[in-house]
């Protein structure tokens, strides 16, 4: 199957086309295990299932410029925030999918964004009902304490262990209220902490597309890019 996504390794025999698509949000803090998780899903998963590469990351890693200021903070939200609807776009525009895992929901922004979480809504043209009626399920992985294995080598990461483990509690505020909210807490064991993530977005999949997911028996080292 041809996308412009990647897509999951497993050849599924359920047909897709024209069933709609659902997106699931993989959220946490900063380094939390989010891309290791998602390389896993790659492998682990159907082709029904795409990955929607992370928002920000596109953003920053393309020069948006980062500015230590309250305009700057909103900037560059907004930003983000657009360029994940038109991610979503892209993956809602496949017929063949069946899931798109979102690498962080629209959501998240809320956590980054530099005002009482209310004043983000307007500014993007939305409400917070209807984003997270936008997302089937939400896979929360918890961000690690610098005794648990916090990582600090991606290059776009600035955050210490205390302030990543700030950020993750507010998105944990920001998907509150979520219907389907499944939380990964952090552990030392990182494959163990995977394979529930692995596990729970097994659970959210078609029964097609469910049976098709291969058994985990490696998980990569967790990414410095996450």
């Amino acid at each position: 199957m041809r996308t412009q996504l990647p897509v999951g390794a497993r050849v599924c025999d359920c047909r897709r086309e024209g069933d709609g698509i659902r997106f699931i949000a993989v959220t946490g803090g900063p380094g939390a295990g989010k891309t290791a998780v998602l390389e896993l899903a790659l492998r682990a998963l159907c082709h029904h299932v795409a990955i929607v590469p992370e928002a920000a990351s596109i953003v920053f890693g393309g020069g948006f410029p980062r500015r230590n200021t309250d305009a700057g903070g909103r900037a560059a939200q907004r930003a983000i925030f657009h360029v994940q609807r038109e991610l979503e776009a892209l993956a809602a525009a496949e017929p063949a999918l069946a899931v798109a895992l979102c690498d962080r929901g629209t959501v998240d922004g809320v956590a980054y964004w530099p005002g009482p979480p209310d004043t983000f809504w307007p500014e993007v043209g939305t409400t917070r009902e209807a984003e997270l009626a936008r997302y089937a399920a939400v896979v929360h992985l918890r961000t690690p304490g610098a005794d648990e294995g916090y990582n600090h080598r991606n290059a776009l990461r600035t955050e210490s262990a205390e302030q990543a483990r700030a950020i993750d509690e507010r998105i944990l505020a920001a998907w509150e209220g979520h219907p389907n909210r499944i939380v990964i807490p952090s552990s030392r064991d990182f494959f163990a902490k995977a394979t529930r993530a692995i596990d729970a977005l097994r659970a959210q999949l078609p029964a097609g597309c469910r049976d098709a997911v291969a058994r985990l028996t490696a998980a990569p080292a967790q990414s410095s890019a996450d």
